[in-house]
């Protein structure tokens, strides 16, 4: 049986990625070289999906654990073949979700640096190359991006 890592080059990993959005902001924090693909990229809170678990779970789960926080109102906003980092592949998911509860902090240093709140007209650069597809499927509706 193949390890993990060479199993992500053989066929798509399914991906959620949350967009956190709290009195108009959106949380997004610092990748960092412990990830497997886009450092120094600013990217919202995702990761992939497990077995069995349902859209929403995931994007629980993953913001949880990478910011510790909780958040609530959870859509679907985009649906995107992602293939950027190649060779990986995934299948990105992208939800938006209202923030609930707690402080974001950095559960995870040795992929996030930071989380902060940004205006969507003043994000940090470089953006996670996922990050735009989604910010401009919330403001236009469009939600089937293939690369």
């Amino acid at each position: 049986m193949a390890d993990q890592q060479e199993w992500h080059y053989t066929q798509p990993v399914v991906g959620i990625g949350v967009m956190v959005i709290k009195d108009g902001k959106i949380l997004l924090g610092q990748r960092q070289s412990q990830s497997t693909h886009g450092e120094g990229q600013y990217a919202y809170p995702g990761g992939k999906l497990d077995h069995m678990e349902s859209f929403e779970e995931c994007a629980k789960r993953e913001t949880r654990e990478e910011a510790g926080i909780e958040i609530t109102n959870i859509k679907l906003i985009r649906l995107l073949n992602f293939k950027d980092y190649a060779p990986r592949h995934f299948v990105d998911i992208a939800v938006r979700a209202d923030w609930e509860s707690g402080e974001p902090r950095v559960l995870e240093p040795d992929k996030v640096a930071d989380w902060a709140w940004y205006d969507f007209d003043s994000l940090p650069k470089p953006l996670f190359k996922a990050c735009p597809s989604a910010i401009e499927a919330l403001t236009t509706g469009q939600v089937y991006w293939d690369a």
